[in-house]
Parts: C-alpha cells; structure tokens; sequence
C-alpha cells in the first residue's frame, strides 16, 4: 500500500471532524484496525480502499496518493488559469513542462498570497516573500553560473560562500515563518487550510498548490 494512504485516510476522517470510533463504525471495521490503517501499521485490502473512497466521497487515485484532486482527475496545462493563450500549439510534452510548472508554481504562491492578505499581518508577509526570493535567487544564480562567460560581478555575495550562506538564511527563515505564524493566530483565527476549504476559497487555483505539495514531496522523498 502506498505511503500516503495511510496520511490521507486520516485527514480525511479529520477533515470530516468525526471520532475513529465514528469512523471505524461507518466503515464497518472496528477503531483498532482502523487505527492500525491510519498508522500504516498494517495493510487493507482493495475492497476497503473502495468502501473508503465512497465514504468519503473522493476517488481511490486520490485515496493511494496518486493525485492531490480528490476527484481522481490528473491535471494538464489546460486546465490550469494564468491567462496565457501560448499553450495550445502543439507543442511537445518536452517543452509543455516548463509551462505546466510555471502555471503550478504562480498559481500556489497567488493562493498563499491571498492568504497571507487576509491575515493582514506585516512581519509574516514580510517573512514568506523575504524566503520566497531566496528561492528565486538561488535558482537564477545556479543558472548564471552555468555559462562560465557570466561575471560574478552581478552579484555582492562572493561565489565561494554563497550557497551555503543563502542555506541558511532559508533555513533560519522557514524557522521564522512558523514562529511567527503560530504565534499570531488563535486556533479560531488561523485561516483553515485544509484541502476542501482551498477548494472553496479558491475553486481555480487550489488544485496547483495541492499538486505542488505532492511534487515537492515526492521530489524529497525521490
């Protein structure tokens, strides 16, 4: 059974706000082997994945991790919105990628963005785009400096010690974002996150930053 069903089947009982035993019943298993599955302590079988994915209401691709749309439904470079009439020519899948991670990667940061707007809280905003230009910053420097033709001289942090200098600046501001964010929200305040509330807030763009996440971690785990 793959990894993540396990970590789905219980967010999605949470995310339903009900009780193992609750669950356990409507699943007709009992809590402890229900336990046993949300623990990935042992494996069930297919017909239960089945019986799951009616019980909730979603798909069994997106029960065993395959997709991030509970709907089971894979997503293309057409059905994400960023108002570019250039990916419809014919292109190879080769060249469609870039597009595809680009619409993905400005669609999740336009949700993040709305989120941290609603907030309204200055030094978290502050935080999250201080780290999200690190981001950039050490992809187009790895790029430059592909082409040894390039001159450091666009840059004030010498070549020797940058990466690991900019490391731990990300490092120090992941630590930070969370602080600050646990710090200034109550639990009754904290913007709900879970899948079916992005769905709700931001019916277009939700999708992207929940394949972000998978890719991300499925890259980490890779």
């Amino acid at each position: 059974m793959p990894t993540g069903f396990a970590r789905t089947l219980t967010l999605l009982r949470k995310e339903r706000g009900i009780s193992q035993k609750q669950a356990a019943a409507a699943l007709e298993i009992s809590q402890a082997l229900l336990s046993h599955y949300e623990k990935g302590i042992r494996e069930c079988r297919l017909e239960f994945v089945v019986r799951a994915a009616d019980y909730y209401n979603v798909s069994c691709d997106y029960l065993l991790g395959r997709t991030p749309d509970k709907s089971g439904a894979m997503l293309t470079v057409d059905d994400l919105p960023d108002g570019e009439s250039d990916t419809r020519d014919g292109r190879s899948v080769d060249s469609m990628l870039p597009v595809l991670n680009k619409k993905l990667v400005l669609n999740a940061t336009s949700v993040l963005f709305d989120v941290l707007k609603r907030c309204k809280h200055k030094e978290l905003t502050a935080e999250v785009s201080a780290y999200l230009n690190l981001a950039v910053y050490t992809v187009f420097r790895s790029l430059y400096a592909a082409n040894s033709k390039n001159p450091n001289a666009l840059f004030s942090l010498p070549d020797t010690y940058w990466q690991p200098t900019v490391n731990g600046a990300m490092g120090i501001g992941a630590a930070h974002i969370r602080k600050i964010a646990k710090e200034a929200f109550s639990e009754s305040k904290a913007p709900s996150m879970l899948p079916d509330a992005l769905n709700k807030t931001y019916p277009l763009l939700a999708s992207s930053l929940l394949n972000v996440l998978k890719n991300a971690e499925e890259s980490v785990d890779n």
